[in-house]
């Protein structure tokens, strides 16, 4: 199980990063982001020109949710993961697949600049709990 435990705690580590990102330098609207809503920078802000500051605000509390999420999943890597409860790694196995893994998904589907570095992420997770049970 320490592998297991390893493996999950970078997880955290890495929901940490996202979430710092997030939180502090994520612009407010990425390249993507424009390329999907089919208009360019100054377009979006002259048609609404708060929005940036706005999700400025979303993406802070976004990114303090996904430090949350990390600072647990450490915690329980160190203790309910390396200590073999196999409820602790079920939790984590759905609690990774409905942060990482559906950002990972999302990503994915909008063709992000970030897909593969969260679908690398979401593998770390997924190698993490299948170490978990075969172990």
């Amino acid at each position: 199980m320490m592998t297991a435990a390893w493996l999950f705690g970078a997880g955290g580590v890495i929901l940490i990063g996202i979430g710092g990102f997030f939180a502090l330098a994520r612009p407010a609207l990425l390249p993507e982001d424009l390329r999907y809503l089919d208009r360019s920078a100054v377009e979006v802000t002259t048609a609404v020109p708060r929005l940036g500051r706005w999700l400025r605000w979303v993406f802070t509390v976004l990114g303090g949710y996904a430090v949350a999420t990390g600072i647990l999943t450490l915690y329980l890597a160190a203790t309910g993961v390396r200590d073999g409860d196999l409820a602790t790694v079920a939790v984590l196995a759905v609690a990774g697949a409905s942060s990482i893994g559906v950002m990972a998904v999302v990503n994915l589907m909008l063709h992000s600049a970030f897909r593969w570095l969260l679908s690398a992420a979401a593998a770390v997770w997924i190698a993490a709990t299948l170490v978990a049970v075969v172990s």
